[in-house]
């Protein structure tokens, strides 16, 4: 594992020497992949990595979590309120989309079926990435994303939100190799453990949304349609499928 640590490492040195950009900006949500994101890039660039907390209607724990984070590996922190934004933006949507259509009546809300709770909770890690960037343009830094290959794989991030990255640092990993891989890093147990979460709302998790286990998803990956259920392969198929278009450049007409 030190030899991946490392590889992963020096990759992001040729990342910012290719980018001639002086550090990386990650976003500390207190789960198990912004953890191990956050350190390699301080490995990479000591001194020059901001993490950012971003509370936004999540979980209390979770801003605790990731100041468990920074305190363990000394990094500094900066913390933003987006709230107040959040909030002003999605009273503007709301009358938006009453004008395109009056049936809308105020707009989305999150308990108003499951569309509507992923369009709104969508907006918070765009809001989130647009002062990840903001950092990141201001100091010269690179945006670190936290996606891993098994959320890669099935397209569960937000496009133009997490997704919108400079550097995957830890992309190639399925979510096994991920949680391996922070043991090596010392990063904290209960950070290890914990359930993932995207933080798209209160009480939300990854497993619960997407409908299978990591450790589902991750047999398909090794052993393929073989691996799990003949229900199960045609879903993360289907998904794979309808996701391409987060995991390529917008298309054009070929003219």
């Amino acid at each position: 594992m030190k030899a991946n640590v490392n590889g992963i490492v020096e990759w992001l040195r040729q990342r910012l020497t290719a980018a001639s950009a002086r550090g990386f900006v990650v976003g500390l949500s207190g789960g198990l992949d912004s953890a191990v994101v956050a350190r390699l890039c301080q490995l990479a660039a000591p001194g020059q990595v901001s993490a950012a907390i971003m509370p936004l209607k999540s979980d209390p724990r979770d801003e605790a979590d990731a100041i468990q984070v920074a305190d363990q590996f000394d990094l500094p922190v900066v913390r933003i309120d987006l709230e107040p934004a959040h909030d002003a933006l999605i009273e503007a949507l709301r009358d938006a989309l009453t004008q395109i259509d009056p049936k809308q009546g105020t707009g989305p809300r999150p308990d108003d079926g499951d569309a509507s709770r992923v369009a709104l909770g969508n907006v918070r890690p765009r809001l989130r990435m647009t002062a990840l960037y903001f950092i990141a343009n201001s100091l010269n830094y690179l945006v670190a994303g936290t996606g891993n290959r098994s959320e890669l794989t099935i397209g569960y991030f937000t496009k133009h939100g997490d997704g919108g990255v400079d550097v995957l640092p830890i992309g190639h990993l399925m979510k096994a190799e991920v949680r391996t891989l922070a043991a090596s890093l010392d990063v904290p147990k209960s950070i290890i453990d914990k359930p993932a979460s995207a933080g798209l709302w209160l009480g939300q998790t990854d497993e619960a949304e997407i409908g299978f286990r990591y450790s589902e998803l991750e047999a398909y990956m090794i052993l393929g349609p073989e691996g799990v259920s003949p229900a199960l392969a045609l879903r993360i198929e289907r998904m794979i499928r309808s996701t391409e278009h987060k995991r390529v450049l917008p298309p054009t007409p070929e003219l």
